[in-house]
């Protein structure tokens, strides 16, 4: 759906942002004109909706927003992208999508933007901004591709990213004199556990279903339990013992999970658990608000949250969204000057009080922001182990994963043997790596 906010226009808007303003005013310039942008319908986006009606008071440049289901945003952006002048001044994209995204040349670097001193807010404090989310989402060309490094650059910034947290019913969790699980053993301990002590209630609630779910779930257990998909030389290592560590940790949750626990994408587990059909639920930040929605939620107010337990180490996922600048983009500078208000300090704040994810670390500290939402401070100290590295975004992701999700469900719903499958799974992803030329240089 596209939504037009306050249409102010032309020198009407440039002086009414300018008698607001003590100092020069850096969007006269742009004052007027209409930016289209491309959003997913998402909790986060649903929160800036509510805040672009200030952003077009204060600068005078109206936006009109096609908001779509996630799948359809992608399918959108894969043929707009293409043309010689796109219809999207900024888009939102999923994490994944940046290697993609940037490999094909379809966003700007934004380093002309940020060097320009009539585009870039002195007062933006990047470094405020979350280490792990940049890394993540914003990153290409440094270490491996995808991450930080000496010849790494931004192409987007964090904007709707995302954490996992583990959530869990705390007063099946009191009533039974249960300790919060501070690791794995603990966790699978108590997962296994709830349903003996409760009578049709799962331990804990988990994507399961076949392609990306199961990856993603599988995914979730790796990093903590000290694996890696590959090597730092692109050696398939999925299949060692950390690997079938996480692969037996998924299958053990979901054998204890609720009913129906190997079909599970991620509204399915939530529902489960906020239906009270489940005692945990492990997973990204951005189901809180959910659960804590009493017109939708039986378990509100009564949900504890905590951090990813540890393995071998912490390591929380990193997902979810940015934003970036499209190559084709008819309005470049005007979407820059979006763009950095919705990231900046101010900005960032008034996205999560209207139910967004925060994408700085001041933002978490808010006391305004934790007297709303009283588990922003769990999430906040989550994020000092948010893993950017916990899957590799590459351009030849999108195959692998496919494959690993397809043959977790064999060892979730067919007995497949973990090594087994993990060692197929690891013969194929090299197959796939020699194919891209991953290994020319070997």
């Amino acid at each position: 759906m596209r939504a037009l906010f306050n249409p102010l226009t032309g020198a009407a808007a440039a002086l009414a942002v300018s008698a607001s303003l003590a100092w020069a005013n850096p969007y006269e310039d742009y004052a007027g004109t209409t930016l289209v942008v491309n959003f997913p319908a998402h909790p986060h986006y649903n929160a800036v909706m509510k805040v672009l009606p200030e952003f077009t008071k204060e600068t005078g440049i109206r936006v009109e927003v096609d908001q779509l289901q996630y799948l359809k945003m992608r399918e959108r952006q894969t043929l707009e992208l293409t043309k010689n002048k796109g219809d999207y001044d900024l888009i939102a994209y999923v994490v994944f999508s940046k290697a993609d995204y940037v490999f094909a040349d379809q966003l700007e670097n934004l380093a002309r933007f940020f060097m320009n001193p009539k585009l870039a807010n002195p007062r933006y404090d990047a470094e405020d901004l979350i280490d792990g989310y940049v890394q993540n989402i914003g990153v290409a060309g440094g270490t491996k591709g995808y991450l930080p490094g000496k010849t790494g650059s931004l192409f987007g910034i964090p904007f709707g990213s995302e954490t996992s947290v583990l959530a869990y019913r705390k007063d099946i969790f009191e009533k039974h004199g249960l300790k919060t699980p501070e690791t794995y053993d603990e966790l699978l301990e108590v997962t296994c556990r709830i349903p003996k002590l409760e009578d049709g209630m799962g331990g804990m609630a988990s994507r399961a279903a076949s392609g990306h779910q199961a990856s993603h779930a599988f995914l979730l257990h790796l990093a903590p339990l000290g694996g890696r998909v590959f090597d730092d030389e692109w050696n398939p290592i999925i299949n060692n013992d950390a690997g079938v560590a996480a692969a037996n940790a998924l299958k053990t949750i979901v054998d204890c999970g609720p009913e129906g626990s190997q079909t599970f994408g991620p509204a399915e587990a939530a529902a489960s658990f906020s239906q009270g059909k489940s005692a945990m639920f492990m997973d990204s930040i951005a189901f809180a608000a959910g659960f804590e929605d009493p017109s939708k939620s039986k378990v509100a107010g009564k949900v504890g949250y905590a951090l990813h337990p540890e393995g071998v180490r912490r390591g929380s996922q990193t997902g979810g969204f940015g934003i970036a600048i499209p190559r084709n983009a008819q309005n470049k500078e005007a979407a820059f000057l979006l763009m950095q208000w919705l990231t900046s300090k101010e900005g960032d704040l008034k996205v999560a009080m209207a139910g967004g994810n925060p994408s700085r670390f001041s933002t978490y500290q808010n006391a305004e922001l934790n007297a709303k939402y009283p588990y922003s401070a769990t999430f906040g100290e989550a994020l000092k182990y948010a893993d950017p590295d916990w899957r590799p975004i590459i351009p030849t992701w999108g195959k692998i994963n496919a494959d690993i999700g397809t043959t977790m469900s064999k060892v979730l719903t067919e007995g497949l043997d973990p090594q087994e499958a993990l060692d197929g799974v690891a013969d194929r992803a090299r197959a796939i790596m020699d194919e891209a030329g991953y290994y020319t240089w070997n």
